[in-house]
């Protein structure tokens, strides 16, 4: 019998489902998956129920969680889900897996001050700042939006911040900043699931990227897998055997001749999907470190215009993407929920900059 060691580095997510640590799978119904725990049943195990074999195995574990997390689809034996009653007989494999990176301490409650744009019984919609890490992991243990929420939700019975049942639907960037939707009950994350995963939910960002484009609007399509040469990158891939199937549908909303404001929507939720694809396409966003935008890639080799750029990348310190638009059919009422949240004022103070700049270049 073993227990797992995940590596769970989680400064950055994805726009849609991932963090640094990559997925250990892809579940059948596309949710990328981490495994927590391991355990391999010896040649004399006798046939007994998977809840009561993980309780003998794990420290500070009940059965209730655990049978709490085979509602969820959380338990694996030979990499298929079962629930608490199936027997365990002589090696199976057995697999606690979630669809985030493992907590490595417990998750403690921080009075951080949350943007919440909506909240009733069933979902909490939130507008999460550039800089915010989503969940706890190597070298975020504390000041994540798990805490931020753990502390929103202290007074109430029903929320328990570490039930797979509950809790964040799906995750962005730390540096990305836009909306969110928390399931507050099993059922509401169930039905939100089912939605990303159907490709129903409506999901657009605002994103300011180096270069011009030949036509106002396209769509970029490619299969997205990490880096090869680069663990902390995402790349595009043609051959349809490696990653996952990728596509990214974009609108030319302002042109600025080097940079361009460009609306994207997801149609797939993939590993930096917006900040790779566009990174394909010669357009890296502006000032993303890890995908070469924060140099000058566009422009003049004079001075003033280099000040210019390094004022830009002060101004907006991240890479300029914000998910502005999140919309959904609510989980218990069926009533669509359509939100929109303001460009936060980095990305809004870049773009102005732009804005007199190339007002000014092209006065004669």
């Amino acid at each position: 019998m073993s227990e797992s060691t995940i590596p769970t580095s989680t400064d950055d997510f994805d726009e849609g489902l991932l963090s640094e640590a990559a997925p250990d799978f892809i579940s059948a119904d596309g949710r990328e998956l981490y495994e927590h725990f391991r355990f391999e049943a010896d040649k004399g195990q006798q046939l007994l129920r998977v809840d009561k074999f993980l309780v003998a195995r794990m420290e500070k574990t009940s059965r209730n969680r655990i049978q709490q997390a085979a509602d969820a689809g959380c338990i694996l034996v030979n990499g298929r889900p079962v629930k608490s009653s199936y027997k365990v007989k002589p090696f199976d494999v057995v697999q606690i897996v979630m669809d985030r990176p493992r907590y490595e301490l417990e998750i403690i409650p921080e009075d951080i001050p949350l943007d919440i744009v909506y909240e009733d019984d069933h979902v909490l919609v939130v507008n999460k700042p550039a800089g915010l890490v989503v969940h706890p992991g190597h070298g975020n243990y504390t000041g994540t939006l798990v805490n931020a929420l753990a502390w929103h939700f202290r007074d109430n019975p029903d929320y328990d911040v570490d039930d797979p049942r509950l809790g964040l639907v799906h995750r962005i960037d730390k540096d990305t900043s836009g909306l969110l939707v928390v399931a507050k009950t099993p059922e509401a994350k169930t039905h939100l699931g089912a939605q990303f995963f159907n490709k129903t939910t409506r999901r657009e960002y605002i994103a300011v990227v180096w270069g011009d484009f030949e036509q106002n609007q396209g769509t970029i399509t490619g299969n997205i897998a990490r880096n090869p040469r680069n663990k902390l990158q995402m790349a595009v891939f043609d051959d349809p055997a490696i990653g996952k199937h990728a596509v990214t549908h974009y609108e030319v909303k302002e042109r600025f001749g080097y940079v361009t404001v460009v609306k994207c929507v997801l149609e797939t939720g993939r590993t930096h999907q917006i900040r790779v694809h566009m990174q394909s396409q010669g357009h890296p966003l502006f000032n993303d470190a890890r995908y070469g935008g924060d140099v000058i890639l566009k422009g003049t080799t004079f001075a003033k215009y280099r000040q210019f750029i390094e004022n830009c990348f002060a101004v907006c310190p991240r890479q300029a993407l914000h998910a502005r638009t999140l919309g959904f059919v609510h989980p218990a009422t069926g009533e669509q929920m359509d939100f929109e949240c303001d460009i936060p004022a980095d990305m809004s103070a870049l773009m102005e900059r732009w804005r007199a700049y190339t007002a000014g270049s092209r006065k004669p």
